[in-house]
C-alpha cells in the first residue's frame, strides 16, 4: 500500500524516502528532499530547494519553503534546510533565504513550531526550541537552542534570542535577548533569569545562583554594558553558564533588551 495519497501532487524531481507519508491534496515541489519517517499531512505545500530531514511531522495547511516576500528577493535559488524530529503544526509558514544574507533558512532538530508560527527568510533556529501559537520571527533572526517564544511574540529582523531564553506572550522584541534571560512586554523588557526552565533542564543550583548574580550585576546596578561585563568576569571564569551569558551580550550588534 502506497504511503502517498493518490490525491497528492509530487514533482518528479522530488526525492522522498520510501517510508515518507504524504496526505491528500498536498503538493511537494521540485528540488525537495524529505528524509525517512517524515509525515506530511493533508493540504501542505513544500516548495524547493528544500531539504527536510528524518522523522519530521508537518500538519495541514502549512507552507514550507516558499519564496520570501522581501522586496530584495528576485527569484534566486535559495534554500530551506530542516533537521530531524521537528513538529510543524497547522498553518505554519517558513520562507527560504536570500542571497543578500545566508541564502538559507535553517531549522535544527527536535523543535516544536505550534499553529500559525511564521519563520522569515534567512532565520536560524537551533535545537529543542518551542515557538508557541502565532509567534512570528522576521528575516535574519537567530534563535538559540532551548529558547521558547510565547504566543504572539514578535521578533524584529536581525535580533538574536539566546540559548535557554524565554519570551512571554505578546512580547515585542526589538533588541537581542541574552542567553538564559526571560523577557516580556511591549516593548520587551528583561525580567529575570529563566530559572524554572533551567531547573527543568537539569542545571545545577550553583549554576543558577551564579546566573542570577550575574543578571543582577548587568540589569540591576545601573551599570553600562562594559562595566557590567567587567563585573561578571570573575563569575564567568568559574561558571561556563555565566561565560555563555557574557558571550551572548558581547556578541550583540543591536544592543540587548534591558
Amino acid at each position: 500500500m502506497s504511503l502517498i495519497d493518490p490525491r497528492a501532487i509530487i514533482d518528479p524531481s522530488a526525492k522522498l524516502a520510501d517510508d515518507v507519508q504524504v496526505g491528500p491534496w498536498s503538493m511537494i515541489g521540485a528540488n525537495v528532499e524529505i528524509g525517512a519517517g517524515s509525515v506530511i499531512g493533508p493540504h501542505v505545500i513544500v516548495k524547493g530547494p528544500t531539504r527536510i530531514g528524518c522523522n519530521n511531522r508537518i500538519f495541514q495547511f502549512s507552507s514550507v519553503g516558499e519564496d520570501t516576500p522581501d522586496l530584495k528577493y528576485k527569484g534566486e535559488a535559495t534554500r530551506l534546510v530542516i533537521g530531524d524530529n521537528n513538529v510543524i503544526r497547522e498553518g505554519v509558514t517558513i520562507h527560504r533565504g536570500t542571497v543578500q544574507d545566508r541564502s538559507e533558512t535553517t531549522i535544527g532538530d527536535n523543535n516544536l513550531l505550534m499553529a500559525y508560527v511564521h519563520v522569515g527568510h534567512d532565520c536560524v533556529i537551533g535545537n529543542h526550541c518551542i515557538l508557541v501559537n502565532n509567534a512570528s520571527i522576521a528575516g535574519h533572526v537567530h534563535v538559540g537552542d532551548w529558547a521558547i517564544l510565547g504566543g504572539y511574540s514578535l521578533v524584529h529582523q536581525y535580533c538574536h534570542m539566546g540559548e535557554h531564553s524565554f519570551s512571554g506572550m505578546q512580547t515585542a522584541i526589538g533588541k537581542d535577548v541574552p542567553a538564559y534571560v526571560m523577557a516580556y512586554g511591549t516593548p520587551a523588557k528583561a525580567r529575570s533569569i529563566n530559572v524554572e526552565g533551567l531547573k527543568r533542564r537539569g542545571f545545577s543550583e550553583e549554576a543558577i545562583m551564579a546566573l542570577r548574580r550575574a543578571y543582577k550585576i548587568v540589569y540591576r546596578q545601573g551599570l553600562t554594558v562594559e562595566m557590567a561585563l567587567a563585573g561578571i568576569a570573575e563569575l564567568a571564569t568559574e561558571f561556563p553558564e555565566v561565560a555563555k551569558f557574557r558571550d551572548s551580550i558581547q556578541a550583540s550588534s543591536r544592543g540587548i533588551t534591558r
